[in-house]
């Protein structure tokens, strides 16, 4: 077994196992947390919040970071250096892959930007303009950057991740640090804080269904799915689950 394999190995059981600790947390906190919270009064508030949310968004965010560094590390093992990245016959690497990948990384300055205004508030709004945008960089990838099949899903779901784990650092965990020591002092905690966390972690939500199906269909070619068109409908797909239990979370009661 060459140093390779061993690496490949050892950097997709931590990715996967960080991942599962990350996003069990992420729908924790939406589908479970989220409710409750509208069920306590405040004395319990005052009790509970600054013990229990501290501790679970430190596991939280770590786990979103650990899930995010190895997640790129394999990238590179497995596509950059693996020479999974172009069709036969494309050109490999060039300017126009070069700047699809940094459209990937990169891309979260603009979602931060779009998700700040007034659109951002409109969750269907927001997922209109983000089908679009997956489809134009879906295109892109592969028309013109030559993309593979497995190197345009694994991209898309990137993309997908690091806006997540941006959402998680820059946004929810800055937010938060504010919103509990009010919460503790029994003041009302900043009403666009509050907001902000929650349309993150919301939207981090949304995005992480279609993430895991780039993950797994990156390495199983379902018959027909190398059509661009596949994706987009995998994503409304997810998020018309997510909305779903979005749904059935409200409506699940205590004893």
């Amino acid at each position: 077994m060459e140093i390779g394999d061993i690496l490949n190995v050892l950097f997709r059981w931590i990715h996967i196992v960080a991942g599962i600790l990350w996003i069990g947390q992420l729908y924790w906190f939406n589908w479970v947390n989220a409710p409750l919270g509208g069920v306590l009064d405040g004395d319990t508030k005052k009790k509970v919040i600054p013990e229990m949310i501290p501790r679970s968004l430190y596991f939280f965010r770590f786990a979103a970071l650990w899930t995010f560094i190895f997640g790129i590390l394999l990238l590179g093992l497995v596509f950059y250096h693996g020479g999974l990245m172009f069709e036969q016959g494309a050109d490999g690497w060039g300017v126009a892959s070069i700047v699809m990948v940094a459209v990937v990384f990169l891309i979260f300055r603009l979602y931060d930007v779009v998700a700040g205004t007034s659109l951002g508030k409109n969750l269907l709004a927001m997922g209109a303009i983000g089908i679009v945008a997956i489809m134009v960089i879906e295109y892109l990838m592969i028309n013109w950057a030559g993309f593979s099949y497995r190197a345009y899903n694994i991209h898309i779901g990137v993309m997908f991740g690091t806006i997540m784990v941006a959402n998680v650092w820059m946004r929810i965990w800055p937010a938060q640090k504010k919103i509990i020591p009010a919460v503790k002092e029994g003041t009302p905690p900043d009403a666009a804080l509050v907001a902000q966390a929650a349309q993150r972690s919301r939207h981090n939500t949304y995005l992480s269904v279609p993430l895991v199906y780039t993950m797994i269909n990156a390495h199983t070619v379902v018959p027909g799915s190398d059509s661009w068109l596949i994706l987009p409908l995998v994503v409304l797909l997810g998020w018309g689950a997510v909305t779903l239990i979005y749904g059935k979370s409200t409506k699940v009661k205590g004893f």
